[in-house]
């Protein structure tokens, strides 16, 4: 997988660098903004600090998105499992997922990094995902994140 490339998203939200870093080290921050639109998780466990779990299920909710999920198959529900493999507060941090409920693919790591640049009433979120086992999953990955900031870009937006 060294021959892909990282994606990089960013966004800047009129926010206070602990008010973003809380979305992502809470269980309420967390499940208040994580996964895709017609998605919602429950936090199992997160431990925010350097080698923390972090166990959630991802839940589709939204009446079209079950549909569409019974349509396909697939299940309206699936356990995600990571580690905080970096950790240090207001500044980076990195989750790393485990990638196991892929049927027919071997289980792999995938790694986001967040990094917060405040500046004034302002915080620049970067976040790089590693690539998936493939283009398609890649670009699904970066499909969900996307569609999962726009829960912050109405939250902060102004």
């Amino acid at each position: 997988m060294s021959d892909k490339k990282n994606v990089v998203i960013e966004r800047t939200y009129k926010a206070r660098v602990e008010e973003l870093w809380e979305l992502w080290t809470t269980k309420e921050g967390f499940e208040s903004w994580w996964g895709p639109q017609g998605f919602r998780v429950e936090v199992k466990a997160l431990e925010a600090k350097l080698g923390g779990l972090l166990h959630y299920d991802m839940i589709a909710d939204a009446p079209d998105v079950v549909e569409q999920m019974k349509k396909m198959g697939e299940p309206l529900s699936h356990e995600t499992r990571g580690t905080f493999s970096e950790f240090k507060p207001h500044q980076r941090m990195a989750l790393t997922h485990i990638i196991d409920f892929l049927p027919g693919v071997k289980p792999y790591d995938s790694t986001m990094v967040l990094e917060l640049f405040p500046s004034g009433s302002t915080v620049r979120m970067v976040v790089t995902l590693t690539p998936m086992h493939d283009a398609r999953f890649t670009e699904m990955q970066v499909e969900g994140f996307t569609s999962q900031l726009t829960k912050l870009d109405k939250r902060f937006q102004g």
